[in-house]
């Protein structure tokens, strides 16, 4: 079994509890596999986004991007604004998208930048209109530096009733300081390794 088969294998059977993959089965079950896995991701500069693609090159699946019903506006200083008064009031912005079939998929990816040191409101709102109980959901996260946050303690928070496995969190581009897509070249190929070892740990 090629390398990508074997991390399709290993993700159905940590989403379907198996204890093992039978040589006999393991074709089979990375196939299914790869159908099995949703990644759903939030990104404003493509950070996230390029490390949601990784994923999908070593594991395949199925990508989705989140996006608003109003956008959020290009203005940095205002969505900086926006997102405080979001995250002050609680509240859950209106989603574009929505995964009918979500039922359907063992283990979720879920992506996202780091904003105002927690997990953005738009990821919040996805995991509102979702039902992730009895999933494995797995979380990886871009940030300008600063670290995630409580990102990933939030999602345990909201996926009470899920499988949650350790989370990958890599630095993407920093917008305040004008820098956006920094994930390419020489540095897409270094996460792109990162993504790849924190993988193979999770499918184990």
């Amino acid at each position: 079994m090629d390398r990508r088969r074997f991390l399709q294998a290993g993700f159905a059977a940590t989403a379907a509890s198996l204890l093992s993959l039978g040589t006999g089965k393991a074709g089979a079950q990375a196939e299914q596999g790869a159908e099995d896995l949703l990644i759903v991701y939030l990104t404003r500069t493509g950070n996230t986004e390029a490390v949601a693609e990784i994923i999908r090159e070593e594991v395949g699946g199925t990508m989705v991007r989140i996006e608003l019903e109003t956008p959020y506006p290009e203005d940095y200083e205002k969505i900086v604004s926006q997102v405080d008064r979001e995250n002050e009031r609680g509240y859950l912005p209106p989603l574009k998208t929505n995964v009918e079939n979500i039922g359907e998929y063992d283990a979720v990816f879920l992506g996202f930048p780091t904003w105002d040191m927690q997990l953005p409101p738009p990821m919040k709102s996805f995991l509102n209109d979702h039902d992730l109980s009895g999933h494995t959901v797995i979380p990886f996260n871009t940030n300008g530096g600063y670290g995630v946050g409580s990102s990933f303690r939030t999602v345990v928070e909201l996926c009470p009733n899920s499988k949650i496995l350790e989370g990958f969190s890599t630095r993407g581009g920093l917008e305040r300081d004008g820098i956006y897509l920094a994930i390419k070249g020489e540095r897409r190929k270094e996460v792109h390794a990162d993504v790849s070892n924190w993988l193979e740990r999770r499918s184990r």
